[in-house]
């Protein structure tokens, strides 16, 4: 199925969950914590798609989807332990939300890339994880991004 291997299809099926939970938590709760079943079902199904995503060499060896997931994983710690803790003192709740937002972004990054460049089959969106278009759709999410948190901050601080 659009030239997934079965750990290829099982990593976007998990991570199209985690998308979905991280999305729903956003609106419902404008954040993501692990405090309740969706923040959890969000943080679960971001490691495994991480660990699953480890495992795929669709551009080689080892390269930047890898590195993400790497990044992923550890702010996706310091958001664990600023939610459960409070090693970053007053700052953990806002320490908290800004890495789970953060890696909500790197999960759409790839996602985007990796739909515009298998759909529509035998047509894609785009040419190619290199295509000027992609580099515009990064930076539309990057700058979504930097609203989020100012948001989730302002929420905080009320």
């Amino acid at each position: 199925m659009f030239g997934l291997t079965p750990l290829g299809t099982f990593h976007t099926a998990v991570s199209l969950v985690a998308v979905a939970s991280g999305l729903v938590a956003l609106v419902r709760d404008q954040r993501i914590s692990s405090a309740n079943a969706l923040g959890k079902t969000y943080v679960v199904a971001t490691i495994v798609t991480c660990v699953t995503g480890f495992g795929i060499f669709h551009h080689g060896g080892f390269g930047n989807a890898h590195v993400l997931g790497i990044i992923t994983l550890v702010v996706l710690a310091v958001a664990l332990v600023a939610g459960c803790s409070s090693v970053f003192g007053r700052a953990s709740r806002r320490v908290e939300a800004v890495s789970y937002s953060a890696t909500f972004l790197f999960h759409l990054i790839p996602g985007v890339t990796e739909t515009t460049t298998r759909l529509p089959p035998g047509a894609p969106v785009v040419a190619s994880a290199d295509a000027p278009a992609l580099r515009v759709a990064a930076g539309v999410l990057f700058v979504a991004f930097l609203i989020g948190p100012v948001l989730q901050m302002r929420r905080l601080r009320s």
